[in-house]
């Protein structure tokens, strides 16, 4: 009986061994999948070129950019010593002054107003973020050829003309606040859309329990945006302000299309793209200071952003 026992239980069917997982079953394969092309052309586009622009900026890399000679940080010390690169920084510091703080009151007062509207909201929405599918360089051909296109053409003058007033230069370098007309409508109907979708995301998160709170304290209009709304948006507002502040350190598209044909960059009117595009693709291709001067620009930004961030808070802990 011991022995039939033992003998059935030596019989019995071994565990079925688990199946062997397949190389395409890894959770790590689909992720390299999926973001490694990303990966790979942010190496190849962006990591790549910077890494070789701060290597090219301390060598005189004229009509090369392979060079050679090493020549330390004299690259350095001729664009801060440049009275045209210095300018261009003016030209930054006076498009920047008026266009962020327009920008973000337009978007924001635009947010609101779509934000309270009861029907249409998905129309208005869309209608408002259209243009920023539209390209730089061609709403700037729009601007300069379209719009305000010589003296007597172009769209403005003639609307002008049916009102009795009479024809502008617009473009003309004899005429600056003309031309800054043009650069800053292109440059806000190109972005206010943009950053009005993002006031307007962060609206719909707003708790409505505060607006009828404050209701019945009798803080409604204005008091209620001043102490409920705007508040509310500080984080939002923080990284609207930090993008416009970039993007026009950025300006480059609007200013090169409309101004490149006039006869000339007209004073403290030439950003500082522009200007490093000229000295590292024009003429001379002069790429050792035109990386030089691309890093500059890049360590200015940078403190910007620390300086913002310092002023407004970002990144710091709630307590």
């Amino acid at each position: 009986m011991a022995e039939q026992t033992v003998e059935r239980a030596g019989s019995a069917p071994a565990r079925p061994a688990s199946p062997r997982r397949k190389w395409t079953d890894s959770p790590h394969l689909w992720f390299w999948i999926f973001v490694g092309p990303f990966i790979a052309g942010l190496l190849v586009f962006v990591v790549i070129p910077i890494l070789w622009s701060v290597w090219l900026s301390f060598y005189d890399a004229r009509n090369t950019v392979t060079p050679t000679h090493f020549v330390g940080f004299d690259n350095y010390r001729r664009m801060l010593g440049d009275a045209s690169f210095r300018s261009s920084l003016i030209t930054f510091v006076v498009f920047a002054a008026f266009i962020v703080p327009t920008t973000f009151v337009l978007s924001l007062g635009l947010a609101v107003l779509v934000n309270g509207v009861r029907r249409g909201k998905a129309f208005f929405r869309s209608v408002f973020f259209l243009p920023t599918a539209c390209s730089y360089v061609v709403a700037a051909m729009i601007w300069r050829h379209s719009l305000f296109g010589g003296t007597a053409a172009g769209m403005v003058n003639t609307v002008m003309g049916w009102l009795g007033g009479a024809p502008i230069a617009w473009l003309s370098i004899v005429h600056p606040p003309w031309y800054w007309l043009v650069l800053v409508s292109v440059r806000l109907w190109l972005q206010v859309g943009f950053f009005m979708v993002l006031f307007l995301a962060a609206l719909q998160r707003v708790p409505q329990q505060l607006y009828e709170a404050a209701a019945l304290d009798g803080a409604t209009g204005w008091k209620a945006f001043r102490y409920i709304t705007f508040p509310q948006l500080r984080a939002t507002s923080t990284a609207v302000l930090m993008l416009l502040l970039v993007n026009a350190f950025q300006a480059f598209d609007e200013f090169y299309n409309v101004l490149s044909t006039t006869g000339g960059y007209p004073p403290y009117a030439r950003p500082p793209l522009v200007y490093l595009f000229n000295v590292a693709l024009g003429n001379g291709q002069d790429f050792g200071d035109g990386s030089a001067g691309a890093v500059i620009l890049t360590l200015i930004i940078a403190i910007f952003a620390l300086l913002q961030g310092r002023f407004t808070g970002i990144g710091r802990r709630e307590s």
